[in-house]
């Protein structure tokens, strides 16, 4: 399903046609939505950065909201993964910015600030402070392009149904519709949504080998009872 199909399912569910601002919105707020429970592959994304020496601090990329992973890669290609920590932890740990090593922790520092101009971009602290430009691995979560700019996304392309539904509730509240139907298609919202979250939290991350097939017990005899 693609950007214009989405507006035509939505209009002819609801038999009614609001502006094109007001349907962009109750999209981008559905996607919002499912991608804040469901945490599918396409909601990844992966970069590649620098430390500089010297410096503890590490920019944020622009669209990132939250850390699965990051590593730091020295000069022979090997991988040394960072754990994750609170800033407090960092500071008591690495009290002075000038003790120098490999990074082993990160925190997320906060929006960067430059004299009473505060930034919308994240920053990450590291600690102990980098000895030396690394490169840096970093695969974070973030919002993919919405399928209102883009026409076609991996959700529409691959789960309609959540976004249909999800969209039908914020658009039918919206429209103060009837509490029947509103209730309807939230429950229609609800059991894509359970589907959606068997394939994104639990069928992609996992295989017959590792974890075995799937299987579902079957029922037991009721021995004639009724």
């Amino acid at each position: 399903m693609n950007y214009a199909q989405l507006v035509v399912a939505v209009t002819d569910y609801t038999e009614n046609t609001v502006p094109t601002a007001n349907m962009n919105t109750f999209i981008t707020q559905a996607e919002q939505r499912i991608y804040n429970t469901v945490q599918f592959p396409p909601l990844r994304k992966n970069v590649t950065g620098t430390t500089t020496s010297g410096n503890k601090y590490l920019s944020c990329p622009d669209d990132f909201l939250a850390t699965y992973s990051m590593a730091v890669i020295d000069a022979t290609g090997a991988y040394e993964y960072l754990l994750n920590k609170d800033v407090n932890f960092i500071r008591q740990a690495y009290p002075t910015p000038t003790d120098t090593a490999t990074p082993k922790y990160y925190a997320l520092f906060g929006p960067s600030v430059s004299g009473v101009t505060i930034s919308n971009e994240l920053s990450f602290i590291l600690g102990p402070t980098p000895d030396a430009g690394y490169s840096v691995e970093l695969h974070y979560y973030y919002y993919p392009e919405s399928i209102v700019t883009a026409s076609t996304t991996w959700l529409g392309d691959n789960f309609d149904t959540v976004l249909l539904y999800g969209t039908l509730v914020e658009a039918y509240t919206y429209m103060k519709g009837e509490t029947d139907m509103l209730a309807l298609y939230d429950g229609k919202y609800k059991e894509a949504l359970a589907l959606a979250q068997r394939l994104g939290d639990g069928l992609e991350r996992s295989d017959a080998y590792r974890s075995g097939q799937f299987r579902v017990p079957p029922l037991a005899p009721n021995n004639g009872v009724r």
